[in-house]
């Protein structure tokens, strides 16, 4: 796949991200694919492991959004920026709900094989958003 092809998926990985419509991961993320996030101590797998991912921040953030911000892409890898808000309406690590908007900065690495996400490298604020939380 070309790194066009490769910029072209990111565009509807963001779509699923945004709507977490289970049918387009299936067209664009690798059941093979292993997502590395702060929030599991254990590699995720598959379509059905970033849906944790989602339904957990959905949990916390039900209104939660990204926006790509900017996208780099070199072969079969792609680095994206995102901006991610929300609103803190469930628990989020044992920090009970404030009603507070968060806005952070997400900096993911991915890599594609055969025009499929195969591997996320996940690299949210974390700090960023627990403070604006506290």
């Amino acid at each position: 796949m070309s790194t066009e092809s490769n910029k072209l998926i990111m565009k509807k990985f963001v779509e699923f991200i945004n709507t977490s419509n289970i049918e387009l991961s299936k067209e664009i993320i690798s059941e093979e694919a292993i997502f590395y996030a702060p929030t599991s101590s254990e590699p995720l797998r598959g379509s059905k492991g970033y849906m944790l991912i989602l339904n957990m921040m959905r949990s916390c953030f039900p209104d939660v959004s990204w926006k790509l911000e900017e996208m780099i892409a070199e072969g079969e890898s792609v680095a994206a920026r995102f901006t991610m808000t929300g609103t803190h309406k469930g628990d989020f690590f044992d920090i009970k709900p404030t009603g507070k908007n968060i806005k952070i900065n997400v900096m993911n690495f991915y890599r594609f094989s055969k025009g499929k996400i195969v591997e996320e490298y996940g690299q949210p604020d974390i700090f960023s958003l627990l403070q604006q939380i506290k």
